[in-house]
């Protein structure tokens, strides 16, 4: 059972991150192009953590994360309606970048900005201890989640065999201390081929993904 001083805690330091600026008034490396706008939905109920890279434009548009095409997908995915997915009472969704970080030379999106984990994501992870089930989304969720629960990536190892070999790499919890954490490929509609050449991930891995998230969440 939760006290209302953890959950007075949590909500200040969610404030605390809705207003930051420090990517455009002490930024590590070249500043925001834009005003920040961070994006994030935690509580003290929620079991299951989608940690993922940062908001897309639309996402940046409306302060809702996953409100666009890749949210379509990784709901799709995870096999839940609209109304669950943003029910932050059991879902929360804390990117390792709460802004968007905007576009490089070639248009694709920036990495998250790294003021967010380094400021930020120690502190509120601390206040998030019945996480149950994490969904890592990309190499910068995974590198950080798997690190902070004490099961480091190997250097070099690629997305394909995180992906696939996730257990392998410490992420089952069962029988462990500390909850599943699973490695996901992202959901943006870039990464088809992907998903094509690996037929694996739809076959083997999204089952299993599903069954998960219903367990985190309840039914």
């Amino acid at each position: 059972m939760t006290d209302r001083s953890s959950i007075s805690e949590l909500a200040a330091l969610a404030d605390r991150i809705r207003a930051c600026r420090l990517c455009v008034e002490s930024p590590r490396g070249p500043a925001l192009p834009h005003q920040p706008r961070p994006v994030l939905r935690a509580s003290m109920t929620a079991r299951l953590l989608v940690a993922s890279q940062a908001p897309g434009t639309k996402v940046h548009a409306t302060g809702l994360s996953f409100n666009d095409a890749s949210g379509d997908r990784l709901r799709q995915w995870m096999g839940l309606t609209r109304d669950v997915f943003y029910d932050e009472s059991r879902v929360a969704i804390i990117p390792m970048g709460f802004c968007f970080p905007g576009h490089g030379a070639a248009k694709s999106d920036l990495p998250p900005r790294r003021e967010c984990r380094e400021t930020w994501h120690d502190d509120l992870f601390r206040l998030l201890p019945q996480l149950d089930c994490i969904l890592a989304i990309g190499r910068y969720a995974q590198d950080y989640h798997f690190a902070r629960l004490g099961r480091p990536l190997p250097k070099g190892a690629r997305l394909d065999d995180v992906v696939r070999r996730w257990k392998d790499f410490g992420g089952q919890g069962s029988g462990e201390q500390g909850p599943r954490l699973i490695a996901l490929p992202h959901p943006s509609w870039r990464n088809s081929g992907w998903i094509k050449r690996n037929p694996w991930f739809e076959a083997d891995v999204l089952p299993m993904v599903r069954a998960e998230v219903a367990r985190a969440i309840g039914g």
